[in-house]
């Protein structure tokens, strides 16, 4: 039993696992960005057939990353990389905290940066000028006397030994919040006309409603072009948000990569679409008297308690979608032959009858386009983010580095020797040149001379 355990435990602490399995993991999220996502049925056999499109739907390839064998893929990585963690941390945690003061004096001598001095006077003053050219190139020593000398010691980042291992938690992490997002979060998308306002949005893909528990309200949509009068330029929906539970109502606008936030729900400007209608905003010159109107398109429209009547009776469109350029309007207040005239999308005209001098104002409904999300997961993930860039820089570009100065007497000669060694998880080349600054620093100063 003990074998099988053993064995089962070095699989999961196996680092040929670990490639398998990230090699796997980006195989198919490249599949996964080929392949739209969460699209109807129709949609693939359209794109791909009836036979790929079944052998899709058979593998949850239009919802793959909520796929039971892409979640088991990043459940074996996850394992994998909790094993790892568990089976090597201890002995890399005993070289950080280890007691390098314990270090045999004969062992420092087989260390490849090396240098020997020799020096006249006592151990003990030789100990506090070695402490003081240390700390001049930022070697915070400790000492502790041994049988036949004294030994110090230094050292620099001994924790960038655990950069890995922030690595490690920082996948986790990220796997965590993409599925705390996956679990109780959404992705949903809405249209709301001008006027209009909703409490409800449908998922994407399976159009499943989510209510919001507040309401939002388009009070207006603007649109404008470029040059050429034809390619949208920029649109911007001013929305109302009313949430009775809080007693809360607040206004915002948003345009593209601008959204709006409440309550964990981002809603980002994603589309529109042009209506068969028109705002029509009609004051009355004279008793300074305004109403508006949501009219449709071709229908007589009569003002209550007045004698005007109006409607769109024609209109020309700019692009292929049905955005309205112009449009023709016919109007009458009972004086008169009516007034019939051409004016432009979201323009204001002057109407002069022979009692009353009108302003009319028309411009096209548009129902904005909102892709709404909820992630509470995207914090997890940002945290996750921040600690593999942590954990990247500490693991590639610092080195735990350490350096020793053992003094001891030479009775033969009279004189006391000694060695400064030193050495480096990583990064060499950067090492011998700091080592060699040192040795420097020990040669200059007139106590030590080369052995």
């Amino acid at each position: 039993m003990k074998k099988i355990e053993n064995m089962a435990w070095r699989f999961f602490a196996s680092v040929r696992l670990a490639l398998f399995a990230l090699l796997i993991l980006a195989t198919t999220s490249i599949i996964g960005t080929l392949i739209p996502q969460k699209n109807p049925p129709e949609f693939y056999v359209d794109a791909f057939g009836p036979r790929t499109a079944q052998f899709f739907q058979m593998l949850d390839v239009p919802d793959m990353y909520n796929s039971w064998w892409f979640i088991s893929l990043l459940l074996l990585f996850s394992i994998n990389l909790i094993v790892c963690t568990i089976d090597r941390l201890p002995n890399v945690w005993q070289m950080v905290v280890m007691n390098n003061l314990d270090t045999d004096p004969e062992r420092l001598k087989k260390m490849p940066n090396s240098k020997v001095f020799l020096a006249s006077g006592e151990v003990g003053a030789l100990t506090g000028v070695a402490t003081t050219l240390l700390a001049k190139k930022g070697w915070k020593a400790q000492h502790e006397n041994k049988p036949s000398g004294t030994l110090l010691f230094s050292q620099k980042t001994a924790w960038s030994r655990l950069g890995a291992y922030a690595v490690h938690l920082s996948i986790l992490l990220i796997f965590a919040g993409a599925i705390i997002g996956s679990l109780f979060g959404f992705k949903a998308g809405v249209m709301i006309p001008e006027g209009g306002a909703t409490d409800t949005v449908y998922e994407t893909g399976s159009e499943k409603p989510i209510p919001l528990g507040f309401s939002v309200q388009c009070d207006d949509f603007n649109l404008s072009f470029y040059a050429d009068g034809a390619t949208p330029k920029e649109f911007r929906s001013d929305l109302t948000v009313r949430d009775d539970a809080a007693n809360k109502t607040f206004s915002r606008s948003i345009i593209v990569n601008d959204p709006m936030d409440y309550k964990g729900i981002t809603f980002y400007q994603s589309s529109y679409e042009p209506m068969q209608g028109f705002n029509i905003s009609i004051t009355n010159k004279a008793t300074n008297v305004r109403q508006n109107f949501q009219i449709p398109f071709g229908q007589k429209i009569h003002w209550p308690d007045t004698d005007i009547d109006f409607g769109v009776i024609n209109q020309q469109v700019r692009s292929r979608m049905g955005d309205v350029a112009s449009l023709k309007v016919w109007f009458s207040n009972g004086q008169g032959e009516p007034n019939v005239f051409w004016m432009d999308n979201n323009a204001i005209q002057a109407i002069t009858t022979p009692t009353a001098t009108y302003e009319f104002q028309a411009s096209q409904v548009y129902a904005t386009g909102l892709q709404v999300a909820k992630d509470p997961g995207v914090w997890t993930v940002y945290a996750g983010c921040t600690l593999m860039l942590i954990g990247l820089y500490v693991a590639f570009f610092l080195s735990h580095r350490r350096v020793w100065v053992y003094i001891d007497k030479d009775e033969n000669e009279g004189r006391c020797r000694i060695l400064v060694c030193g050495a480096t998880s990583k990064n060499k080349i950067a090492f011998d040149k700091e080592f060699a600054a040192l040795v420097e620093c020990f040669t200059q100063d007139s106590t030590f001379q080369n052995a």
